[in-house]
């Protein structure tokens, strides 16, 4: 039987969110008084961060909703806003019955723009709807279109993946030297994840290698990175159809048109011979 809830004049009901973090932390928060457990997650007491209204439609248009906070709670904090742990986060809103643990959803989302002003961050969240809006029809481009170890390159990440322990930081540069068993330029483009450290679980990019081997990263590093940290490493691809054959031997799951002739061809025209 499905619930009606605010049915009657008194009820046991506190609104709950949900943050599931891009390195894998899942995050819950309850504007009951009281932690609540549910769901296999622990909902911190936090009166003070509640969503505001959510417009729901029954059209394709995107649904809206924000929620605000203060970042006085230990599990929010201005750092991690900044250094972008949040970005992209998914995110659940709904109803929970704190004496009978029956819940229900209201809006499932990720969390967009963050704004932070005297104490306070404020989220705009973008929801599911607005995946519609994108076109499923995918371009046409000289390079793969497909993430390395991704859906479409279908090649297994674990054949590429290390784990690996800092020698040392430059900090100047942002740049991480590992102790890689592999050539160090395999890892231009690929990504890093921490597992030790002020940084644990954190993915970041890999943006070039310098000539000694060093990886410099798209993410700030924390200058409390020890020497001796683990990070898994994974190498990383130019999307060539040439890296593709040569390096990986999966030119038959490339995804490009390499040899699809450009503009200056389509738009030329014959001229008369001289």
């Amino acid at each position: 039987m499905t619930r009606t809830w605010f049915s009657s004049d008194l009820e046991t009901v506190a609104t709950f969110w949900r943050l599931l973090r891009r390195d894998g932390v899942t995050l819950g928060f309850t504007a009951h008084d009281a932690d609540l457990w549910f769901d296999g997650v622990l909902h911190l007491a936090s009166p003070g961060m509640v969503p505001s209204s959510i417009r729901k439609s029954a059209g394709f248009e995107a649904d809206s909703a924000e929620v605000q906070g203060a970042l006085t709670h230990e599990a929010i904090s201005a750092a991690d806003l900044t250094a972008g742990r949040f970005d992209g986060a998914t995110v659940r809103i709904g109803l929970i019955d704190w004496e009978t643990g029956e819940s229900l959803l209201l809006y499932a989302g990720t969390l967009g723009s963050i704004s932070t002003e005297d104490g306070q961050f404020s989220a705009e969240l973008v929801s599911r709807k607005a995946e519609l809006q994108r076109d499923p029809v995918p371009r046409t481009s000289p390079a793969c279109r497909a993430a390395f170890c991704g859906p479409g390159c279908n090649l297994g990440a674990a054949g590429f993946t290390d784990e690996m322990r800092v020698a040392s930081l430059d900090i100047a540069v942002n740049a991480v030297r590992v102790d890689a068993a592999t050539s160090p330029a395999r890892h231009s483009g690929g990504t890093l994840r921490w597992l030790d450290g002020p940084m644990a679980g954190e993915a970041m990019g890999i943006m070039a290698v310098e000539g000694d081997g060093a990886l410099v990263l798209d993410t700030p590093l924390d200058s409390g990175i020890p020497v001796g940290a683990r990070a898994l490493v994974r190498e990383g691809c130019d999307h060539t159809l040439d890296t593709c054959a040569a390096r990986f031997g999966n030119a038959a799951n490339f995804r490009g048109e390499p040899y699809l002739p450009g503009n200056d061809l389509l738009t030329s025209y014959p001229t008369p011979a001289s």
